[in-house]
């Protein structure tokens, strides 16, 4: 664990590197992101030696917080210059689980249109939502709470974002589950777009059993868009 007087010489210098980076274009000249950059590969190393899931996410939930004050610091001050440090650690915190400040990486890539680092094939805006479709289909799985504003959010996040349809279609799904208990009407919207999307994602009887519950049939139910 970093000291309160380390945290915030980080806290600050990233702030000025990525105020004075250009957008879409990498930190340079800035030492701390160069060791930040070192220290993530560290820790990448320590996570290659572990085979748990459940404990690769302990071990992400255990070295988060040193990255912390650079997160905080660019997404005070940055303009959009291409940050891996920050991408990494967005995915790290879907994997431990913090959502709400996964998101908030999120909505700043997106605005500033950062790529995900070389190892990712995948766009930034696929990445979120399925990632956080999939964290959602867990939780689902095991018989967990999720909370539906995160994949709400995800939703309104992404929805002018270019992505594999089949992809979409995974988040609608799990809004659409999740949704069922308290707003079967949404539910069914959200589970009618997502078999528009990709007819093979799996909700046919969940349809079925909610067009039952609301009486709407679903050639006549309006869906949501995105």
């Amino acid at each position: 664990m970093i000291s309160p007087a380390r945290a915030h010489f980080i806290r600050v210098t990233a702030a000025l590197a990525a105020e004075s980076a250009q957008a879409n274009a990498p930190l340079q000249d800035c030492s701390q992101y160069e060791l930040m950059l070192l220290k993530l590969n560290d820790d990448r190393r320590r996570l290659k030696g572990v085979q748990s899931t459940e404990a690769k996410a302990a071990l992400k939930r255990e070295l988060l917080p040193d990255y912390a004050p650079w997160i905080e610091g660019v997404l005070a001050a940055g303009h959009g210059a291409q940050d891996d440090v920050l991408m990494t650690i967005m995915l790290w915190r879907i994997d431990a689980g913090d959502y709400a400040a996964a998101l908030a990486i999120a909505d700043y890539a997106i605005r500033y249109q950062l790529a995900m680092p070389d190892q990712f094939a995948r766009t930034t805006a696929t990445v979120i939502a399925e990632e956080l479709a999939d964290a959602a289909k867990r939780a689902r799985d095991g018989q967990q709470p999720f909370d539906v504003t995160v994949l709400l959010a995800t939703a309104e996040l992404t929805q002018a974002q270019d992505m594999p349809d089949q992809v979409r279609a995974k988040l609608h799904k799990e809004i659409g589950l999740l949704l069922e208990p308290t707003d079967p009407a949404s539910a069914l919207q959200h589970l009618t777009r997502a078999k528009q999307l990709h007819d093979k994602v799996g909700v046919v009887k969940d349809i079925e059993r909610l067009q039952k519950l609301t009486k709407q049939p679903t050639d006549r139910q309006s869906v949501v868009s995105g």
